[in-house]
């Protein structure tokens, strides 16, 4: 399977069967680590912006946020903001999200992670 960028904010992922294409999304890459992410044991939220919490307030849900993701054809890079529930070992559970957050978006997308960078925003209590 041949890989390249078709244009900003989408992935192609071309078939040599010229059946059709694929195209992912980078908001879609988003929204894997971030489901990913929050089903870490210790992991109480994602974090966002102040935008994102306002529209969150307004009863919509943003599932991509507090994560930015830059994708290329080499690798994709995930950049998260968590918040963390009281009582959890920070470098444990920070490492466990960096792996499951990995493993989710190679399993589902087919697309190399490089890193997975994890940025404690809060503690819940």
């Amino acid at each position: 399977m041949a890989k390249e960028m078709e244009k900003a904010g989408a992935y192609n992922l071309l078939d040599e069967g010229n059946i059709g294409e694929v195209r992912i999304a980078d908001e879609v890459v988003a929204i894997i680590a971030g489901l990913a992410a929050t089903e870490v044991e210790g992991v109480s939220s994602m974090a966002g912006n102040i935008t994102n919490e306002l529209v969150g307030k307004l009863g919509m849900k943003n599932l991509a946020k507090g994560v930015k993701v830059q994708v290329s054809p080499e690798a994709v890079v995930v950049d998260m903001a968590l918040n963390m529930e009281y009582g959890y070992n920070i470098p444990k559970t920070s490492e466990q999200v960096q792996d499951k957050v990995k493993s989710a978006i190679e399993n589902m997308t087919g697309l190399k992670v490089a890193e997975v960078n994890v940025r404690i925003a809060g503690v819940a209590i």
